[in-house]
């Protein structure tokens, strides 16, 4: 993720494509729903006062985020066996923290794994739980996260907005952007792929899942990385849907076929 796209316009008057009815939309969840960079920078700037540590909390966050994907991508080889996402959470952490001047080896490890924890207390954008609550007037809606389980129902918990069902890469073992995780959502939904929406703020998990069947629908999140931050490029027009926030996003849908 670095460098900019170009800009996609965005309008509440994208018509639904002509197709398969929509019955289940499954939603991203880091950077879609909830808001990664601004959590965890503000738990680590009270954590490191707290410290006596002088911390650029911004890169911080940014760092333990891009060890995400290479830490699943050792799994993929089989350097590491199947890990949860919090398991993986902490291995990048426990590396990082010295590196920012945190100290690992002098604080409880109770104060560690509290703090790892902090992915699951993500705050919500500001849009997601009334436009989460219109989606669901009509329409199936559940989680497809790499977040393990117990993280997705904490995430949910805490940001006061409910989904249908939970489905996590944990049940597939298998992480996005592999097929299994798409295809596996759709087979418990009882749905074909091209009924299912993925909802997602990253061009490439939308293409993952439009090469699985499913379509797609893309929600901007400029500020995912923080104000000015990178993201993923898109090309105009290369998605089902494009909406500004999740109201949009429902007032596209309009009502579902019965």
């Amino acid at each position: 993720m670095d460098s900019q796209p170009t800009p996609t316009p965005l309008s509440d008057e994208q018509p639904l494509n002509p197709g398969a009815p929509l019955r289940a939309l499954c939603f991203d969840i880091f950077g879609t729903v909830v808001d990664w960079h601004g959590s965890v920078a503000r738990e680590a700037a009270a954590r490191a006062a707290q410290w006596g540590v002088r911390l650029d909390a911004g890169a911080f966050a940014r760092a333990w985020r891009a060890g995400y994907a290479p830490a699943m991508q050792e799994v993929r080889e089989g350097r590491l066996p199947w890990t949860s996402i919090d398991g993986l959470h902490r291995r990048i952490l426990d590396r990082i923290a010295p590196e920012f001047g945190l100290p690992l080896h002098d604080t409880p490890a109770s104060a560690w794994e509290a703090f790892n924890l902090v992915w699951h207390r993500l705050d919500p954008w500001p849009d997601v739980r009334a436009g989460l609550a219109a989606l669901r007037r009509d329409r199936v809606c559940t989680t497809l996260s790499n977040g393990n389980v117990s993280l997705l129902v904490d995430l949910a918990r805490h940001g006061g907005y409910d989904w249908d069902a939970v489905f996590s890469a944990e049940l597939f073992a298998h992480y996005k952007p592999d097929r299994e995780v798409y295809l596996g959502a759709c087979r418990l939904l009882g749905l074909a792929p091209e009924s299912v929406l993925m909802v997602a703020a990253h061009p490439s998990d939308l293409r993952a899942a439009a090469a699985c069947g499913l379509r797609t629908a893309y929600i901007p999140r400029p500020e995912e990385w923080g104000p000015g931050g990178p993201m993923e490029p898109s090309r105009l027009g290369e998605f089902d849907f494009t909406a500004p926030d999740l109201p949009a996003l429902a007032r596209q849908l309009g009502p579902a076929e019965r």
